[in-house]
């Protein structure tokens, strides 16, 4: 029988510091696997105010995975914030060693998956090793782990269409990196979009100007996810969050796609970018 190495898979935290008891759980989940080694980066525990390290030592641990030949993946730890601060210096002068892994994660860490498909580098939206604290947070672990060491269908948001280019982002994050350099190429992209913790409002407002950018008019389509934990308004708003993403759809002439399977939560799907890594 031919011996067949575990997926080395590199942990860092570009935004907030990770957990230790979140990294901990995720460790024993990988090492119980026998078909993946987790490797946490030490910067993952580092604290400077709200950021996991200063800009800096994020941005060195991050280029560092990147450029190491042992990795064959980069799993982002956690979301918060702190990622845009360091995402266009961090596609800088690429390492051939760059190119020849997955990036894995979503949130804050959206900003990270624009900047590097726009650089030609193969990343996924999907669940992060804080994830393992949410209720079900193990089952969302072992998704992602099945996707990055096998290419598991079964991890894969299931509305996904087979050779159609796929994108999914936080919404408010979206939002952000438009008309910025990290903006990827959204033409004909099935994008996804969830969020979690915005006020209908802001959901609307947020809705007008991502609809309005001539970047994202140019979609194939837009599906909703999960818009979670969003809080009662005074007075109350009037629409919900799906007949807010529709109404901005219709008005800016993007086809709505329905609802897709991402979100906030343990129950978030994998949605790569690159269609040969689906």
């Amino acid at each position: 029988m031919q011996f067949i190495a575990p997926m080395k898979i590199a942990v860092v935290a570009p935004s907030c510091t990770l957990k230790p008891e979140a990294a901990e759980a995720v460790v024993a989940i990988a090492a119980a696997r026998d078909d993946c080694e987790l490797v946490i980066h030490p910067q993952c525990f580092l604290s400077d105010g709200h950021f996991a390290g200063p800009d800096n030592a994020r941005l060195a641990a991050l280029r560092e995975v990147m450029a190491d030949e042992g990795y064959d993946a980069v799993w982002f730890a956690r979301g918060g914030y702190g990622s845009n601060r360091i995402a266009e210096s961090a596609v800088e002068d690429l390492p051939a060693a760059a190119r020849a892994k997955t990036y894995l994660g979503y949130s804050d860490s959206g900003f990270l998956l624009a900047a590097f498909d726009k650089a030609g580098l193969d990343v996924a939206h999907g669940p992060m090793v804080q994830d393992v604290v949410r209720p079900g947070g193990e089952a969302a672990i072992h998704r992602a782990l099945d996707w990055l060491v096998r290419r598991e269908p079964a991890a894969l948001e299931p509305g996904l269409q087979p050779g159609r280019r796929a994108m999914a982002f936080n919404l408010t994050v979206l939002s952000n990196l438009l008309g910025t350099s990290l903006e990827p190429d959204f033409d004909g992209v099935e994008l996804l979009i969830e969020d979690v913790a915005e006020h209908e409002y802001r959901i609307d407002r947020t809705m007008f100007h991502v609809t309005g950018s001539p970047a994202i008019r140019r979609l194939g389509s837009l599906r909703m996810g999960r818009m979670s934990e969003i809080p009662d308004n005074d007075p109350v708003f009037g629409n919900d969050a799906e007949s807010i993403v529709r109404d901005w759809c219709e008005r800016s002439g993007i086809a709505f796609g329905g609802r897709a399977d991402i979100g906030h939560d343990a129950a978030n799907r994998v949605v790569p970018f690159n269609i040969r890594s689906g």
